[in-house]
């Protein structure tokens, strides 16, 4: 691909995130071409210099560099399948959210039908697109990620993972699980005050420092769960991490205790099976071999 094919840039799916990405193109003076299913999503990226076409084929044909953002992996296939012999020779990235097997089945298909391709999992909202924070995981052809890099880091941070193009997939979702369930931490700590008067307001201020400062343990876990010793000196026991008070405190107050059950149900395997005087990092055994 050469930089005036790497200039024209067509994009599938226009829904907030599609829509998004495609603007910071246009924004930098790529020549964006956009489609999608449902007419009239097209019109604003259109007064700010895009090209609206009128099918999915007539947008693939624009330009040797498609980006696909559409709903889901049924409606890639759905979408370029009919066009396997226009993409032949062209260049994909798909940044769709799908598994990583879907990924790698994509990457399959797309090796069969001569196509380079590159799976991208994104790791920001779409107003965060273009702007500080925003972050871009990519896996599949080095070689296209090394082409497209400038014009990837037009939406954010651009990280290459690996050639296996479910990778990007895997970490986007990784990092998710561990999003979500301190979310979920976050909002179990604000029910737990809620009975005494304290707003979630007030308990996020102090919520929010507590938790960052935490994330500082992370390396620590990572080292002693890369090395595989649970018994060195320094670490948290399992049997002092027991968070039977805190199951107790969270009844007290009236509130569901399953998010501080999942945890202690991970600590209590671990202690039962003779481990409860090595470190908390242990409890990934549980969460490797589940019960």
């Amino acid at each position: 691909m050469t930089t005036n094919d790497s200039a024209r840039v067509s994009v599938l799916g226009l829904g907030a995130m599609g829509s998004a990405l495609a603007a910071a193109l246009v924004k930098a003076g790529h020549e964006t071409t956009v489609w999608n299913r449902s007419v009239g999503k097209a019109d604003g990226l259109v007064a700010q210099g895009a090209q609206a076409a009128a099918t999915a084929g007539d947008a693939v044909r624009a330009s040797r560099l498609v980006i696909a953002c559409l709903l889901d992996h049924a409606s890639v296939h759905e979408v370029l399948e009919p066009l396997s012999d226009e993409l032949a020779g062209r260049t994909l990235i798909n940044v769709t959210t799908t598994s990583p097997a879907q990924s790698r089945e994509l990457a399959a298909w797309a090796a069969h039908a001569g196509v380079a391709y590159l799976d991208g999992g994104i790791m920001a909202v779409p107003h965060m697109i273009g702007r500080p924070g925003a972050s871009i995981l990519y896996s599949g052809s080095a070689d296209v990620f090394d082409q497209c890099k400038p014009l990837l880091d037009l939406w954010g941070t651009s990280t290459y993972v690996g050639e296996d193009a479910g990778l990007a997939s895997l970490y986007d979702l990784a990092l998710l699980a561990g999003m979500y369930v301190m979310f979920a931490g976050f909002v179990h700590g604000a029910a737990m005050v809620a009975p005494a008067g304290v707003t979630a307001g007030e308990f996020a201020a102090m919520a929010a420092p507590w938790l960052t400062a935490m994330t500082g343990a992370f390396q620590g876990f990572a080292t002693v769960i890369d090395g595989g010793d649970y018994t060195v000196e320094g670490q948290q026991s399992l049997e002092f991490s027991d968070l039977g008070d805190l199951l107790a405190a969270s009844s007290d107050q009236g509130i569901s205790t399953e998010v501080v059950a999942m945890v202690q149900r991970l600590i209590q395997r671990q202690i039962d099976a003779g481990h409860g005087e090595e470190g908390f990092a242990r409890i990934i055994e549980s969460i490797k071999q589940p019960g």
